[in-house]
């Protein structure tokens, strides 16, 4: 009997699916580790061995030289299987290392007679590898990792055939994760506004009753900001729409690196036309508007269309675009006692109301809802808590 089969459980498997997207917030939507686990029950059927494990590298932590990268066992079977799942070998290192590094399959029929072979992780778990049989694992062109049965029964050693074999398992791996990304890149381009490649509202409303509950589960603020671009009218009526979109998606730009070192905590989302919010999850009133502060002072030093762009060829170096934005939090802003959805709602009210007092009283300045407009020498950019 095989024994058990183990794998990574799936928040644990996240991070081996950083390979398509930048940052995944949702677990795997379909139980990627029952696949893995069918995927080695079934190599067993066909080359039946007394153990077998995948092995991936961690996308998060990859070097540029291979050589560096580790490999991790997230799924396996066998009797050491429990011990095996998320242990770490070195990339170069034993046959794994080998098949991983050179990208080709690999079989030993008398491990200790193998060159490639190394028995550092026998060692840990007690196991003894006798023969062994190895493919790789590739996400399109890139080997990510290695499939391996150990011990063939019923055969004095592996053959050609049970490497061939294998290699059809290896595929099946492939197929299965990418089948995960490619939903995931599906749904991720859904959330996102296609001119700007920040959020859609659509998204953003999802989004923000999630982080109203989680910031109420952790006792922490949350703030709200809702910006709107001054005059941008004049842009497209002096100089066409053309320019007008480009002008919007550098703003996105500039909204996403500003966000850039708390992602995913804090989105940026395109609300519509020139609207953009901005949701800070563990954000006080006094750092959120700083922030806000931080960003109309950029919106002005910037130099937009400054080189001919995605949308528009031209160079028009506009300067002096401004920016008014209004401020609301969870704390101050938002009883207890309202539901998930009625606090959201009362945010968004708030800072976009907060937004036209802000307007209404000069533009170019920030507007804390219920309070007098704020303009403010930005500082740098707050820590976020």
């Amino acid at each position: 009997m095989p024994g058990t089969f183990q794998c990574l459980d799936a928040v644990a498997l996240e991070r081996f699916l950083e390979r398509r997207r930048a940052k995944p917030d949702l677990v795997v939507e379909i139980s990627l580790a029952d696949h893995l686990t069918e995927i080695l029950r079934k190599a067993n059927e066909f080359v039946p061995s007394s153990a077998g494990s995948i092995l991936l590298d961690d996308p998060t932590e990859k070097s540029g030289e291979r050589r560096g990268n580790h490999l991790t066992f997230i799924s396996a079977f066998g009797d050491k299987a429990e011990a095996l799942i998320g242990q770490k070998i070195p990339a170069d290192r034993g046959i794994a290392g080998h098949v991983y590094m050179s990208g080709h399959a690999y079989f030993a029929p008398d491990v200790q007679k193998d060159r490639f072979f190394w028995g550092g992780v026998d060692e840990k778990i007690d196991y003894i590898t006798e023969s062994i049989v190895a493919v790789p694992i590739r996400i399109g062109n890139d080997v990510c990792g290695v499939l391996e049965l150990i011990n063939r029964h019923g055969a004095d050693v592996y053959s050609g055939r049970d490497r061939d074999l294998l290699a059809i398992f290896a595929g099946y791996i492939s197929i299965s994760i990418e089948n995960v990304l490619d939903g995931r890149q599906a749904q991720e381009i859904a959330r996102r506004d296609n001119l700007t490649g920040l959020y859609n509202d659509r998204y953003l409303h999802i989004a923000l009753e999630q982080s109203i509950r989680r910031n109420r589960d952790a006792a922490q603020d949350l703030a709200v900001l809702f910006l709107d671009l001054d005059f941008f009218k004049r842009v497209n009526d002096s100089h066409g729409h053309l320019a007008g979109s480009q002008v919007l998606r550098e703003v996105g730009l500039l909204l996403r690196a500003m966000c850039a070192d708390h992602e995913p905590e804090w989105m940026a989302a395109r609300y519509g036309g020139d609207e953009f919010v901005l949701a800070l999850p563990g954000v006080g009133m006094a750092p959120a508007v700083t922030f806000a502060e931080q960003i109309r002072t950029a919106i002005l030093r910037q130099t937009f269309c400054s080189a001919p762009g995605d949308i528009l060829p031209e160079t028009l170096n506009l300067k002096g675009l401004t920016c008014s934005i209004g401020v609301a939090t969870l704390r101050r802003h938002i009883h207890s006692e309202l539901s998930l959805d009625q606090s959201k709602s009362t945010l968004l009210r708030l800072a976009d109301a907060a937004m036209y007092v802000a307007k209404e009283t000069g533009r170019n300045q920030t507007a804390v809802a219920g309070k007098p407009v704020r303009r403010q020498v930005a500082a740098s950019i707050p820590g976020g808590r």
